[in-house]
């Protein structure tokens, strides 16, 4: 669902999206306006689900988790019951970090962290022998080239 934004809510949601801990005083002088109607405005978008919510990002490599694999996996199987299942073993490797359903010749796309190829192959076989699968294929990533949680508000009407 969409919903209106104006100029004022976007550059809140910019600010928020660099550091989601601004003091209201602070982000309100930010976007000139006073602390009232700024925390309302939070309030509203949080009400409507814009501001889905706050989190504290983790330094992955500070916790030893310098290793990031893309794992591209194909199916035979495209029922609910498989989908529910495979959703379920995804949802309780806390490794998977990311897991997408994808169009074209892969069928879902995941993001691993972990410290090595070693925790990698753990991972691997969880998955293996949760669900089902018709190819497994890891690319482990070089170097990061960019890294944001920051969506773009440019199409926020």
């Amino acid at each position: 669902m969409k919903h209106k934004l104006d100029a004022i809510d976007r550059k809140i949601l910019d600010l928020l999206q660099a550091r989601s801990d601004w003091p209201v005083n602070e982000l309100a002088a930010a976007v000139h306006l006073t602390p009232t109607p700024c925390w309302r405005r939070v309030q509203r978008l949080k009400e409507l689900g814009i501001l889905a919510r706050q989190v504290a990002l983790v330094d992955r490599h500070q916790v030893n988790l310098g290793v990031t694999v893309f794992v591209s996996v194909r199916t035979r199987e495209h029922d609910v019951p498989w989908l529910e299942k495979f959703r379920a073993a995804v949802h309780g490797i806390a490794e998977i970090v990311e897991a997408h359903r994808m169009s074209g010749d892969v069928d879902y796309l995941l993001k691993v962290v972990v410290p090595d190829i070693a925790a990698y192959d753990q991972v691997y076989k969880r998955l293996i022998q949760a669900v089902p699968l018709a190819d497994v294929s890891s690319s482990f990533a070089m170097e990061e080239l960019k890294f944001t949680t920051a969506v773009p508000l440019s199409y926020a009407a």
